[in-house]
């Protein structure tokens, strides 16, 4: 009996292998699929984050040239009103071109604050504050209300404060946006 419990032994430790090769053969498949997915949710994780960024990048790229290009206009727009009130030749449609520009620039820099960065912010904020400062320095000499030290001088003041103001903040928009600090 020896023989033949041998024998069963022998065939059960073979079949035992052989089912057992298969089943680590399977397990070992299944790890290399697993590593195989997850490196592929990885690649997929970094594609989204890199599209998601340059998403981002060019969403504050559009809201910085319109901010810009409004604040340029409104600049434009308040020099040639300024030329005007020096020469006592205001018109209604100066004046609503500049209730325009204004107008423009506002929307523009509401819409610009839920997408700039800080130091965008603070400088969009300056230019914000010098174009008001001028626009209300102008209104009052074209009404005939000036207060102390109101002058087309002093606006003109003003407006050069304003472009270097004008030149940070797209200094700092430039630097947000990676493009380097020439201006």
């Amino acid at each position: 009996m020896s023989g033949s419990i041998t024998e069963v032994v022998v065939a059960v430790v073979g079949i035992g292998g052989t089912l057992a090769s298969a089943l680590l053969t399977q397990l070992s498949a299944n790890r290399v699929r697993l590593r195989e997915v997850e490196k592929a949710d990885e690649q997929r994780t970094r594609e989204l984050d890199r599209a998601a960024h340059e998403a981002g990048l060019e969403a504050r790229r559009a809201c910085y040239a319109g901010l810009n290009a409004a604040a340029l206009d409104y600049v434009t727009v308040l020099d040639n009103f300024s030329y005007a009130v020096e020469a006592g030749r205001v018109t209604d449609d100066l004046r609503a071109e500049l209730y325009q520009a204004r107008r423009a620039h506002r929307s523009v820099h509401a819409d610009a604050q839920m997408l700039l960065s800080a130091s965008v912010m603070v400088a969009a904020d300056r230019v914000g504050k010098s174009l008001g400062q001028v626009y209300r320095m102008l209104k009052r000499l074209d009404g005939g209300t000036p207060e102390a030290g109101d002058d087309i001088a002093t606006a003109r003041q003003g407006m050069a404060t304003l472009w270097d103001h004008l030149w940070v903040m797209r200094r700092d928009m430039r630097r947000d946006l990676g493009l380097g600090d020439d201006a």
